[in-house]
């Protein structure tokens, strides 16, 4: 579980930096996934964010949930339509909220 000192250290490490994956009309693909699963090997937290094209059926916490719970990852943060996702290196399985 990711407490609240671990939270805010990767929001304020995330902040400035601009999303590496935008999520198109099409939603969570496999091709998004693999690309998530890839960075998160790679970074252990990403920014994303979804496209107003894709938010026509879903809100944006429930796209950030599907993604995070579909990569084993933890939803960090959702603000508009930017989220954030942590999955620590160390392990492959996700931080329990």
């Amino acid at each position: 579980m990711l407490d609240r000192k671990t939270r805010r250290g990767i929001k304020r490490r995330l902040e400035p930096e601009s999303p590496t994956i935008w999520i198109g009309k099409n939603g969570i693909s496999a091709e998004i996934e693999s690309e998530v699963d890839r960075q998160l090997k790679e970074r252990e937290a990403l920014k994303l964010k979804i496209q107003k094209a894709a938010l026509k059926n879903n809100d944006a916490k429930a796209i950030a949930e599907e993604l995070a719970s579909r990569t084993q990852s933890t939803l960090v943060e959702v603000r508009g339509h930017t989220f954030i996702l942590y999955r620590s290196k160390d392990k492959s399985v996700a931080v329990d909220l």
